[in-house]
């Protein structure tokens, strides 16, 4: 992707540089079974997450802060996720007005180490990148991507990255037009749909990726879409369960298949209509 010397976002709150000891009590074995289990890239959605996260945060004990430099490696990283949080809002901002949608909100990304407090509760890096409604802030460890590589098998490079960002915008997306929280409260009165309309939900956020990198193709270089949908690919519910549990439970997908990730992501790439996203109409 094609990044450097472009605009860079000010709503990004870089606190890699401070690491918290001590433990989140009982918080961080407990999330990454949730994670691993149920929620891969996080409690992005935030609804089912949050009163776990806050349960666990409550329990919090014995932390100090510690601050160190970022290395120039880290800074420079820190820039990119500048950028493509800067690219978001301008897509965004355009996409809204273009269809009378108000105006767009920009998020906060957080980038953090280890431990991070947030709207929803505490988290850990165990709960991978994820966005929280009630602050409209994404937080993400940027160590996930090296997990997402060398344990889910995905690609790695920078449009992972770029594409795992634009489907966490997704959610806030769906924040500000409404879409979480009729989903929250369709989940509440039917819990039999709970799952397939988390699929739903997650899937429109995969294709909001892909209108965010169909807005995006000046910028784009060769090896970038097949960069997104590697990390697509990995984080398909069945792709996950096959590596965590050895067999796949369809009844318990949360985030949807490989290849039903990956269909949205180029649905949204191909058409960059946001008016073809209605993935609860076709799941």
């Amino acid at each position: 992707m094609k990044w450097k010397g472009r605009r860079q976002s000010g709503n990004l709150d870089d606190r890699r540089g401070m690491s918290t000891k001590g433990k989140f009590a009982a918080g961080g074995g407990v999330i990454a079974l949730i994670v691993l289990a149920l929620q891969f890239f996080g409690g992005e959605t935030g609804n089912q997450l949050a009163p776990i996260l806050d349960q666990l945060g409550n329990s919090q004990s014995g932390q100090q802060t510690e601050q160190r430099e970022l290395s120039a490696q880290e800074k420079e990283m820190g820039s990119f996720m500048a950028t493509v949080l800067a690219d978001t809002e301008d897509v965004w901002g355009k996409i809204f007005a273009e269809n009378n949608l108000g105006q767009y909100q920009d998020p906060t990304m957080v980038l953090f180490t280890d431990a991070v407090r947030t709207g929803c509760g505490n988290a850990t890096s165990a709960s991978g990148p994820f966005y929280c409604p009630a602050d409209q802030k994404l937080y993400m460890d940027l160590a996930f991507f090296n997990e997402l590589k060398n344990r889910f098998g995905a690609k790695g490079g920078d449009f992972a990255i770029a594409y795992v960002t634009a489907h966490e915008i997704g959610h806030h997306v769906q924040t500000l037009l409404g879409t979480s929280q009729k989903v929250t409260s369709l989940q509440r009165q039917n819990p039999s749909e709970a799952n397939r309309l988390s699929v739903a939900l997650e899937l429109q956020a995969d294709f909001y990726a892909g209108v965010w990198a169909h807005y995006n193709k000046d910028y784009l270089e060769e090896g970038d879409i097949e960069e997104a949908l590697s990390a697509a690919n990995a984080v398909g519910d069945d792709a996950i369960q096959k590596r965590t549990q050895g067999s796949v439970r369809p009844d318990s997908f949360t985030h949807g298949t490989s290849q039903q990730r990956m269909k949205w992501f180029m649905k949204g790439y191909k058409t960059g209509d946001i008016r073809q996203g209605d993935t609860f109409a076709e799941i």
